[in-house]
Formats: structure tokens, C-alpha cells, sequence
């Protein structure tokens, strides 16, 4: 099975963990620790929360700060655009912040949000047999 671990550098791995869950994530204590905490989507998508201590330990690089910087941006497909409103609702009251206005191309629904660091997630529904019907595939 192929699986994939998005690492993000976080300010307070606890309020982030917070608003992960908010937002659907929940926590896989195999690969949590006090400096990082793994937030599972899917048996093949975690997202692995790190303080920036541990995200700079044998780095090279400086880490960019995505409140001031353009990095990755990530998206979530769910079922329904009531889930893409609930999933936003949530993280809204969590502390994210909505960074563009709803997104409605017909065949897709989106919505952007912000986690506390500022890294940017679109939560997104995609109606397949209407993008189909529009593409012609």
C-alpha cells in the first residue's frame, strides 16, 4: 500500500492538533510524540504535525513562514457540499481563517482555509458524472 506523510511545521502542536481534528483528522498515537503529532485522513494520507524545533533539527534550509510566504497548498475531497460547509464550520471555530471566497464551478465546490500557521487547505466536492459530462472524458 502506497501512503503518503505531508510534514508541517507548527507553532503549538496542541492547538494544531486541535483544529486538525476539527476539521475531520484523527490521531494515530503509533507515530505521536510530544513534538509531533500524526493526524490521519485516510489509511493512506497523514498529515504529521511538528514543532519547528523538530522540522529545523538537520534541515539546511530556513522554513518558510506560510502566513507571509506562498508554499504547498493541499486539498481535501469530500462526499457533499454539506460536508465541505460543515468540515469549514468547524475549522472556522477553531481558529482557521477563510482565505477566498466560495468557489462554485458547477461540476465543483470549494472552499479554502488557513490552519493557525497558515497553511492552506482547499476542502473541496467534486461531482464526478457532471465533471465528466463537461470535459466529454
Amino acid at each position: 500500500m502506497r501512503q503518503i506523510f505531508i510534514n508541517l511545521p507548527v507553532k503549538d502542536v496542541e492547538a494544531s492538533m486541535h483544529f486538525y481534528m476539527q476539521l475531520g483528522f484523527a490521531v494515530n498515537p503509533l507515530f505521536t510524540f510530544d513534538d509531533q503529532k500524526c493526524m490521519v485522513w485516510t489509511d493512506q494520507i497523514y498529515v504529521m504535525l511538528q514543532t519547528l524545533e523538530m522540522s529545523k533539527a538537520g534541515e539546511r534550509k530556513s522554513i518558510a513562514d506560510p502566513k507571509k510566504n506562498r508554499i504547498a497548498t493541499f486539498t481535501l475531497p469530500v462526499e457533499s457540499l454539506d460536508k465541505v460547509n460543515e468540515i469549514m464550520e468547524k475549522g472556522l471555530k477553531a481558529g482557521g481563517t477563510e482565505t477566498t471566497e466560495f468557489i462554485d464551478e458547477g461540476f465543483m465546490q470549494i472552499r479554502n482555509i488557513e490552519d493557525l500557521d497558515g497553511h492552506n487547505w482547499g476542502i473541496i466536492f467534486l461531482d464526478i458524472d457532471k465533471f465528466k459530462k463537461v470535459t466529454g472524458k
